[in-house]
């Protein structure tokens, strides 16, 4: 009998040992293999003004670009980007091969099935852009039926222009002059998107005959970065990272740099309207 005990307690400790040893395996080491190569690899448009771009010295800049690079200064990391359209961006993240995606990215409970999502570093709204002669002939959402929307493929603002009956018209990658004067020249009729990254794209091309609708604002709203789903550990470096530099001020810094106004904190507006993309 007692031989059989010892014998019990011998396979019940290698059960918990090999459980243990399980554990160390499936342990979210993302932060300890970031730390180990001492950079942190983020995966962005370079296309999306003013939170991915290149300025008049060709320098990788923008909002969520130099937040990034605020992140890594706090980590004392080193930081590379790599360029994607969003499609690109979310294959990244999901294969391993960036460490998160940084390009205005919605936070919605939607996303968050399949991410990990940081803290949010912009708060916002959504709008349309339309034709300044008239209005794209759009004056509520209803009037999307029928029009020429303009986007990438698979975002949530296509899936909701669709929606609401609009023929989707898809760019890889395109620059904002591109996508303006499209709306202008009547290739497309209309392009939903970010309030902020609207505003300050019709403001850096003014000869472009286009505007934000008025009045016509919905899904108040906040973006961020997205991390793989099992990088917690990782996820939760970079927001410490991110609460320090709303607290030192340095995200109300580049808020009024790239939009004029503090995006680090929810807007003045108050938006009721909610449109869903399903």
């Amino acid at each position: 009998m007692k031989k059989w005990l010892i014998g019990l307690a011998l396979v019940t400790a290698g059960v918990v040992l090999t459980a243990c040893g399980n554990k160390q395996t499936n342990a979210d080491d993302s932060w300890e293999k970031v730390k180990d190569k001492q950079e942190l690899t983020v995966v962005t448009s370079g296309t999306l003004f003013p939170s991915s771009y290149y300025d008049d010295e060709n320098k990788l800049v923008g909002y969520d670009v130099d937040v990034a690079k605020a992140v890594a200064k706090k980590l004392d990391l080193k930081i590379k980007f790599k360029e994607y359209n969003v499609d690109g961006q979310v294959a990244a993240v999901n294969r391993g091969e960036a460490d998160f995606a940084a390009n205005d990215f919605g936070l919605s409970k939607e996303r968050s099935k399949k991410f990990a999502l940081s803290s949010p570093i912009k708060h916002s709204f959504d709008s349309m852009i339309v034709r300044k002669s008239d209005n794209s002939g759009i004056h509520a959402m209803k009037d999307l039926k029928g029009k020429k929307a303009a986007g990438e493929p698979n975002t949530s603002y296509m899936k909701i222009a669709e929606k609401y009956g609009a023929k989707a018209v898809t760019y890889d990658n395109a620059t904002n002059d591109q996508y303006l004067t499209d709306v202008a020249k009547g290739r497309t009729d209309v392009i939903l998107n970010d309030y902020y990254l609207q505003k300050m794209s019709v403001a850096a091309l003014p000869d472009i005959p286009v505007k934000i609708l008025e009045d016509v604002y919905f899904n108040a709203n906040f973006t961020g970065f997205l991390f793989d789903k099992k990088n917690q550990a990782l996820k939760e470096k970079v927001n410490q990272a991110l609460a320090s530099l709303k607290k030192d001020g340095t995200l109300k810094k580049l808020s009024e740099q790239y939009f004029g106004t503090d995006v680090s904190v929810k807007p003045k507006q108050e938006i009721t309207e909610k449109v869903s993309a399903e």
